[in-house]
């Protein structure tokens, strides 16, 4: 895991790449390395996962001198394909990354169907002068890129380009789409104008100053090829080969191996297994609480340890660091990001990187591929779980600003509605999202996440099922529920998805209040405050502090706005 930069045209120089991987350093603090010439220049932070010497340092160069690697990520699978190469090309490091060159130099771009890692990646090729760069199928990994004054910009960080010079201008269609729909933007989109992102699963060539994207992962096809089982048993034991088989692949790394824990299904399920398969003398866990019955899973959590006797760290979020700690994670984020659900993650890291351990793994994925949350027991498309009302407020714009809004209409390329809303939130909504917000913060204290459950195999199956086989009666994944239920107690096997894990909407009415308060009046006397209709703004956060609802989210986003136009 870690950072990649790059600038390729008359911009490139020593001076610029330098520049770039200084505000991106948290990603990759264990070395930093450039390989610069005629206009092009390719940069690296490196946090050392697999192979800590100096041999699997980046911009890797390749034998023959002519392609020059930068690399984000891991390559799960990559002693598989090690094997095959190593008859065609002499390996000089034990590395993944080493691993990713050979292939792309013996297959080019169908390399990228042999990969099961997260990644985003550059090669130069230094004899045809142009640029290959590629994504893993679900966007795991951050690829964003400027074209601009006949200069090509790349990036693991927003605020990388935005130190290489790229101005920090506004994308108003996508900050009122956010205000009014709560999205956060395609695929393809950030916040900032003329700064784009390579979307999940495909790859880019820059050469003679054009860009060309295609799509490389056709998810589509491939749940096409996947066996509908009518057979629960037979499901399972294909369901359970493949999760095995991905929880060992991400335990490949050279340096000590934690995990997050939360008390639902998802993370309980993955603990068991790791526990299974590696024992759990070595295996910290880590889970977060607010000193809030409530909201607080500790009962849940301290069950599976109970259980598992796994060493468990708590991490308490003291709301007495949130506002310091928002305005640092704002800074991290570049964008708008989830709430302080995700500052209490970032706590996790952060502990955790403190006790040495470099590498964290969590339950990310099974909500979307076996159907979990409680809207896909409805009719509707509502993405927000747990609220009675929609939790937006456009109403506090103005009609000007709103105009830029534009409703997205999902791409609908299955026939059953319940695997449209599914596709919908692996690669529109979800996952995008959550994606984001866990590679900054886990960035943020220099740690690598891994997701199991993202194993692209998993997923297929998965999501290639008859509905009866995620959804019976009102209980949520289903074939998930039955396969686990040996192995946990039947209040976390069978419990329900719970949607709100912290205080927010208390603590941003009470000890908080006087923090948003002067936000939303910074915001309100911005650069930005013409996108507001003021008496309406405050009137809704008057009614916010007076009255019981059941979403904060209309206020987090103002807050959010307020400390990213800084």
């Amino acid at each position: 895991m870690c950072g990649i930069a790059g600038v390729i045209g008359s911009k490139a120089s020593e001076e610029i790449i330098s520049k770039m991987l200084a505000v991106q350093n948290h990603r990759g603090p264990d070395y930093t390395g450039s390989y610069c010439e005629n206009n092009m220049s390719l940069g690296h932070n490196r946090l050392s996962i697999i192979d800590l010497t100096s041999n699997a340092n980046q911009p890797f160069i390749s034998n023959n001198k002519r392609y020059v690697l930068v690399f984000n990520g891991e390559i799960y699978n990559y002693l598989e394909l090690k094997k095959d190469l190593e008859k065609e090309y002499q390996f000089k490091t034990t590395s993944d990354t080493e691993v990713l060159l050979a292939a792309y130099i013996k297959w080019g771009k169908d390399c990228l169907h042999k990969l099961n890692g997260m990644f985003s990646f550059a090669i130069w090729d230094v004899f045809e002068e142009k640029l290959f760069a590629a994504r893993d199928r679900f966007g795991v990994k951050p690829f964003y890129y400027s074209n601009q004054d006949n200069t090509f910009y790349f990036a693991s960080e927003i605020k990388t380009l935005f130190n290489a010079g790229i101005e920090k201008n506004y994308e108003e269609r996508v900050w009122s789409n956010y205000l009014v729909y709560g999205s956060y933007g395609q695929p393809n989109e950030t916040f900032w104008k003329g700064i784009e992102q390579l979307p999940a699963g495909h790859y880019l060539e820059f050469n003679n100053e054009e860009i060309i994207l295609n799509k490389w992962y056709c998810f589509e096809k491939e749940v096409q090829k996947q066996v509908i089982h009518t057979s629960i048993e037979k499901l399972k034991e294909e369901y359970e080969a493949l999760l095995i088989d991905s929880v060992k692949l991400r335990f490949r790394a050279d340096v000590p191996v934690g995990f997050n824990l939360s008390g639902g299904v998802d993370s309980s399920t993955l603990l068991a297994y790791v526990n299974n398969l590696f024992g759990k003398e070595n295996i910290e866990a880590f889970t977060f609480y607010c000193n809030d019955k409530n909201y607080d899973e500790l009962p849940w959590v301290e069950e599976m340890v109970c259980k598992v006797n796994n060493p468990l760290t708590k991490v308490l979020l003291d709301v007495n660091k949130i506002e310091n700690l928002v305005s640092e994670m704002s800074y991290c984020q570049d964008e708008p990001y989830g709430g302080i659900p995700t500052i209490a993650y970032g706590e996790l890291f952060k502990n955790a990187r403190s006790k040495g351990i470099k590498v964290l793994l969590d339950g990310q994925g099974m909500d979307e591929q076996w159907a979990g949350y409680d809207y896909y027991l409805k009719s509707n498309a509502v993405e927000i779980q747990g609220v009675k009302k929609s939790p937006l407020r456009p109403n506090v714009l103005t009609e000007e600003f709103k105009q830029y809004a534009t409703k997205v209409n999902y791409p609908k390329p299955f026939k059953d509605h319940l695997l449209n809303l599914q596709y919908r939130d692996l690669f529109y909504t979800k996952i995008p999202r959550a994606l984001r917000f866990n590679d900054r913060l886990s960035m943020k204290y220099s740690t690598e996440l891994r997701e199991p459950f993202l194993d692209y195999r998993l997923v297929e199956l998965a999501f290639a099922q008859s509905k009866h086989f995620k959804i019976k009666g009102d209980l949520q994944k289903y074939v998930l529920r039955d396969l686990v239920k040996n192995k946990l107690s039947d209040s976390i096997s069978y419990a329900p998805k719970r949607p709100l894990q912290t205080p927010q909407r208390e603590w941003l009415r009470t000890e908080m209040k006087e923090f948003v308060n002067e936000r939303i009046h910074y915001l309100m006397n911005s650069t930005i405050g013409a996108w507001f209709d003021k008496k309406t703004l405050l009137n809704e956060w008057e009614l916010y502090r007076k009255e019981e609802l059941d979403s904060s989210f209309h206020i987090w986003q103002w807050l959010n706005v307020s400390l990213l136009i800084n």
